[in-house]
């Protein structure tokens, strides 16, 4: 009985240590900033470690043809690749937090969500 009152207090501190470095690691994806591109560098997106588009610059060339059929691919585009970078870096700095811990489960609830 006492060893399972041990095993106890050791899953919950382990629990406590996670959401502390879940917040942590929660903002530092926030903050993280990649970028995509798209046409030669003429459509860039930068979107933010939690999948948010930050910005979108076109150069004003591709504004002059007036091709938007292919100035929404371009951005499509660009769009794409910065999301997927954004979450290889997000599943990246969820698999340093999850690295010190031994939690069954964790890794396979990491990849259901897309971060392992």
């Amino acid at each position: 009985m006492l060893q399972n009152l041990k095993n106890l207090g050791a899953i919950m501190q382990q629990a406590q240590q996670m959401q502390g470095r879940m917040a942590e690691i929660k903002n530092r994806i926030a903050e993280l900033r990649v970028d995509g591109a798209a046409g030669g560098d003429m459509v860039r997106v930068v979107a933010s470690g939690d999948m948010k588009i930050i910005s979108v610059a076109i150069d004003p060339t591709l504004l002059q043809d007036g091709d938007a059929e292919m100035l929404e691919e371009l951005v499509c585009s660009a769009v794409n690749q910065a999301l997927q970078k954004a979450k290889e870096k997000s599943a990246e700095a969820m698999a340093e937090v999850a690295g010190g811990l031994n939690i069954p489960g964790l890794g396979d609830a990491l990849s259901k969500m897309g971060l392992g």
